[in-house]
């Protein structure tokens, strides 16, 4: 698995919000997202879409549990729709790990990733993680996972 420190910049977004337990319903949000943005002519080749989880499932009720589906616009987007919500998400550094687009995959990329954060220099930061999904990954079958770090 390829892993490196990148930053990130930070994004205005559109996004659409899933509340309930991760899982399809996270895929449905983003199909969801997928849709608008296509009849906003938002998906194309330079499109990047984000998935994020905003809470941890180890600490947050399953129902509570928020996850929002976005792509990234530029600030002349103006788009003035109830069907999408407009936040900027801030930048900074994060360890990204391109991964295979399967649920197993991910997982066991969650296997690597702590130890590996554990030896490197870095911790977590207080933000949350970040599902990368740009065309040309996608089009392999992969994703990125972005953790936002910090130095020890």
């Amino acid at each position: 698995m390829e892993m490196y420190i990148e930053n990130l910049p930070s994004y205005r977004i559109a996004y659409v919000r899933q509340v309930g337990p991760y899982g399809p319903a996270n895929a449905q949000a983003m199909n969801t997202l997928k849709q608008w943005a296509d009849k906003q002519q938002l998906l194309h080749e330079s499109a990047t879409l984000l998935g994020i989880p905003q809470d941890d499932p180890t600490t947050t009720p399953p129902e509570k549990c928020r996850y929002d589906a976005c792509i990234v616009i530029t600030e002349s987007e103006r788009l003035e729709d109830e069907f999408v919500e407009i936040d900027e998400l801030s930048g900074g550094d994060y360890l990204i790990c391109k991964v295979r687009h399967t649920a197993e995959a991910i997982q066991q990329a969650w296997n690597v990733i702590i130890p590996h954060l554990q030896t490197s220099g870095y911790q977590m930061d207080n933000k949350p993680v970040i599902e990368r999904y740009r065309w040309e990954l996608l089009n392999q079958h992969y994703c990125e996972i972005c953790v936002p770090v910090r130095p020890v």
